[in-house]
């Protein structure tokens, strides 16, 4: 069976040309032609059957065959908010997988114990289109800039909150026991959930009581000790396993 080109092209609705990035790939790699058909998203849940109309040097037009929506596999909205790593090609991995399983939106925040200051979100987003074409999505999810935790946790937000952290319950002063992840979402009728994942260093105890003042939840992912990246795409999965449309 021939396999299906996916093609991300944001500005479908007023521009009938193929992106630079996606003319790049669409006619000097895969050597496309007129009349040859692809299928292009907006990456909003609009996907489109295409033929292609003409191709230059430097441009690539294309006629639309059909219009559908793809909704997620998911129910409700799955959002996490980590702070990056120190080795950037960690957050590139979790952003690709984490796309490539479903999720809505990814929060990069500023930690007491954060060791990366910076994140270039540009060519995280390429990663996220990259996955969303590979694994035939038609929602690119949200990746927003670097907020200061403190800040982050003080914004509305109507759904379940969770922040997973490593500290024992006494170390915290709360009251009730951590609860597992699973659990959590399977015993909530909301379908909307951020989950908070910490820095290498995790959460400072103060950051983890500031969110508990603010509602959050504390949750175990489990019994093993994983890495900031792991942790953040085991949430994700959790979150969508909990939220799957059979």
């Amino acid at each position: 069976m021939k396999e299906i080109r996916y093609f991300y092209c944001p500005d479908i609705s007023v521009s009938n040309e193929l992106p630079k990035e996606e003319f790049e790939h669409a006619v000097k790699v895969l050597r496309l032609q007129p009349s040859d058909t692809c299928v292009l998203t907006d990456g909003k849940g609009n996907i489109y059957d295409v033929a292609i109309s003409s191709v230059t040097k430097k441009s690539c037009t294309f006629s639309i065959i059909s219009q559908r929506q793809l909704l997620p596999t998911w129910q409700g909205k799955i959002h996490i908010g980590v702070a990056p790593t120190k080795n950037i090609s960690r957050i590139e991995w979790l952003v690709e997988k984490a796309t490539e399983i479903g999720f809505d939106s990814i929060h990069f925040l500023d930690c007491q114990f954060s060791e990366r200051k910076n994140i270039n979100i540009e060519r995280l987003d390429k990663v996220a289109v990259a996955a969303m074409k590979q694994s035939h999505k038609s929602v690119k999810p949200e990746l927003t800039s670097f907020i200061d935790f403190n800040d982050f946790i003080r914004k509305p937000f109507d759904g379940n909150k969770y922040i997973a952290h490593c500290y024992d319950d006494k170390d915290i002063g709360n009251t009730s026991e951590k609860q597992y992840l699973p659990y959590c979402l399977q015993s909530s009728e909301c379908k909307d959930s951020m989950v908070l994942i910490g820095p290498e260093g995790d959460f400072s105890i103060q950051e983890v009581r500031m969110a508990l003042d603010y509602g959050y939840q504390p949750v175990t992912l489990g019994p093993s000790r994983l890495r900031t990246e792991t942790a953040a795409l085991l949430a994700v999965t959790m979150m969508n396993m909990n939220n799957v449309i059979i």
